[in-house]
């Protein structure tokens, strides 16, 4: 089969299982629109902060597996003979995550899609990598940066460790897409009203410091 035919087959797989996104659609049961509360994110994060922890976790653990599911089939089960299986059908899920034709391609950050992109290379990068982010996170308390440091950092460790330039390029179409997705975060930032991730554990006070610069 011609490459190119590979290649998009591969974009569409990718694209079509990362457009499945647990957290609106639980909030479509729940009778509500999740980009409309809370950090209006259509993500784990969000619907940890609307629908419960439990929730949360689930939509945490899907979004990661999916990308695993997409990129295992494509690059084992599929096309194991196709170089670029990996990069093309790792981003378009973490894309599909976060440009989602049905939502008018307003979906969630990637950050756990692309968690499971780095799953799926080395599950001890994986760990390394997550472990990395959280540190970063508990240090500035906003959880806007764990995807904008695994988004910056990821392309530039798979270019090294597969020796893959053209797949890290490909990779790094999720780092312009993640830093766009999180101007607004860091805006809010700057202003002071963006959420917390102390939220959790400290809700009324977070609370009132938004309120306060609002």
């Amino acid at each position: 089969m011609n490459d190119y035919i590979i290649a998009i087959f591969c974009i569409l797989l990718g694209y079509s299982i990362g457009t499945i996104n647990p957290a609106f659609f639980i909030g479509k049961i729940k009778g509500f629109d999740i980009r409309d509360r809370g950090s209006k994110n259509a993500g784990a994060s969000n619907a940890m902060i609307l629908l419960g922890k439990s929730i949360g976790i689930f939509c945490a653990l899907f979004d990661i597996f999916k990308a695993v599911l997409a990129i295992e089939l494509a690059r084992r089960v599929i096309f194991p003979a196709f170089r670029l299986a990996y990069a093309l059908t790792g981003t378009a899920c973490v894309l599909g995550h976060m440009f989602p034709f049905y939502m008018k391609f307003k979906g969630g950050k990637g950050t756990a899609s692309l968690g499971g992109m780095i799953l799926a290379l080395n599950w001890k990068l994986f760990l390394i990598m997550l472990g990395a982010t959280i540190i970063i996170v508990l240090l500035t308390d906003y959880l806007c940066f764990m995807p904008v440091t695994a988004s910056v950092a990821f392309p530039v460790i798979y270019g090294i460790f597969a020796w893959d330039l053209w797949g890290a390029l490909i990779i790094g179409l999720i780092t312009v897409a993640v830093l766009i997705k999180n101007i607004a975060n860091f805006k809010r930032i700057l202003s002071g009203t963006e959420l917390r991730i102390s939220y959790l554990w400290k809700k009324d006070k977070e609370i009132d410091r938004i309120s306060k610069n609002m």
